[in-house]
């Protein structure tokens, strides 16, 4: 058997997608990319009450991507040091670095549909809408998931990632009430 159809706790072996996804779902930057998609939505969904046009919303998802990847090394690097009492190491640096690349992901995630807007193959109020939601839908599924690897059944890996995707949407809910 080759490693594609060799079995994979009773069932097939996922393909290069499903052990991809297998893979990061079992690292710490499920996390980080968590983190990042909650700070990404938050400046979404406070865009949206004033929109300026696709380019500015990628320009501030990025720069916001940087800026919080740059403070997220800053600390982490500052942890270490404070910690271990000496200055970060390669493989130290180079794990901060893994977990500052997933929380820029999540930051950044929704850009595709503002650059998307920005091409003018959707609108504008299609890229908000489709970016919110779907940052909802990944914590969602972030949830889920989490719970059918920690061993949870169907209804209940259903129910946690709607608890988690309701972290999203009480983002939304909130900027609805306050506008």
């Amino acid at each position: 058997m080759n490693a594609s159809t060799e079995p994979h706790d009773g069932q097939p072996a996922p393909g290069p997608v499903g052990r991809t996804l297998e893979s990061h779902l079992g690292s710490r930057q499920v996390s980080r990319v968590i983190y990042g998609t909650i700070i990404g939505l938050a400046l979404v969904v406070a865009l949206e009450a004033h929109p300026p046009s696709p380019g500015v919303v990628i320009g501030t998802l990025l720069g916001t991507a940087v800026a919080v990847g740059f403070a997220e090394l800053y600390s982490e690097i500052l942890g270490i040091e404070t910690r271990k009492r000496r200055h970060a190491r390669g493989a130290e640096l180079r794990h901060a670095a893994s977990d500052v690349a997933a929380v820029a992901f999540g930051i950044a995630f929704s850009i595709v549909f503002f650059v998307l807007a920005a091409a003018q193959v959707i609108e504008e109020e299609t890229a908000f809408t489709v970016a919110k939601w779907s940052g909802v839908g990944l914590l969602g599924f972030y949830g889920f998931s989490a719970a059918r690897l920690a061993g949870g059944g169907l209804s209940a890996s259903a129910l946690r990632g709607l608890a988690a995707g309701l972290i999203g949407a009480f983002l939304i809910g909130l900027k609805a009430l306050l506008h």
